[in-house]
């Protein structure tokens, strides 16, 4: 259950790299917001057309593994109770965090109006010895914090998209995954299971591979601190006051 201070958003933007980062790291907090009534947009930059490494496969191959992994994510989607799914399309294993993809982030949130993103930690290159953060996820996120603040309410950053109609919004609170300190931890007991039914909607990724042992143990390590059976952790930017609806300076 939610404790009477855990903050649940109306609506909320979730912002990654391929079809299922979403669901590794915050699709049960995702999954707990959206049975609370919380609108939810999933967006997903690139479509995952580099994710295989059988050799039997080549780069012609590439658009039918994008069609695939994007049925796979909206397949996730709906298991989680998201509401709507963006895909940009950018090339996988290529992705930089340019202005145009910012831009095209600032569209977005100005559209939708969220009152909290999600995405990963820009500045995660290592976790522990054994894993490299992909290079993709850290552009990704930074465009995504960059969106955030300052140009989703910054008035006359991409006037062409103001002159389009879409009118500057203030994030008020920004989560990002992936974080060595984290400050903000989840209680995730009711939908850990509902995170592991959608994370296996993600078939190509996965193959024979059960993740539900991992990701029980990954979440009840992460609870552990705070004396939780199943948590999933962030680290919370809280930008704008909630009683005076502004960002803070």
């Amino acid at each position: 259950m939610s404790s009477p201070s855990e903050y649940i958003p109306n609506r909320v933007m979730s912002i990654h790299a391929h079809p299922d980062d979403q669901e590794f790291t915050v699709a049960a907090t995702l999954a707990k917001w959206a049975r609370a009534g919380c609108e939810i947009v999933s967006v997903i930059i690139t479509s995952g057309d580099a994710g295989s490494n059988d050799p039997a496969h080549d780069g012609s191959d590439k658009p039918a593994l994008a069609s695939r992994r994007e049925a796979e994510q909206l397949a996730a989607n709906q298991v989680l109770g998201i509401q709507e799914t963006i895909f940009l399309r950018y090339p996988d294993g290529e992705l930089e965090p340019t202005i145009a993809l910012r831009k095209e982030l600032t569209r977005l949130i100005r559209q939708h109006k969220p009152d909290a993103v999600v995405t990963g930690n820009p500045e995660a290159w290592f976790y522990d010895t054994s894993y490299i953060n992909h290079p993709d996820h850290r552009a990704a996120a930074r465009a995504a914090v960059e969106a955030v603040f300052p140009s989703a309410g910054s008035r006359l950053m991409f006037t062409d998209i103001l002159d389009a109609g879409y009118e500057p919004h203030n994030v008020k609170r920004l989560y990002l995954h992936g974080s060595e300190e984290p400050d903000t931890w989840v209680d995730v007991a009711e939908t850990i299971q509902t995170k592991i039914e959608a994370l296996r909607k993600h078939v190509s990724q996965l193959g024979d591979w059960d993740v539900e042992k991992e990701m029980l143990e990954w979440a009840t390590e992460t609870g552990k601190e705070k004396g939780l059976d199943y948590a999933e952790a962030y680290r919370v930017m809280v930008l704008v006051n909630e009683e005076e609806d502004s960002p803070k300076e």
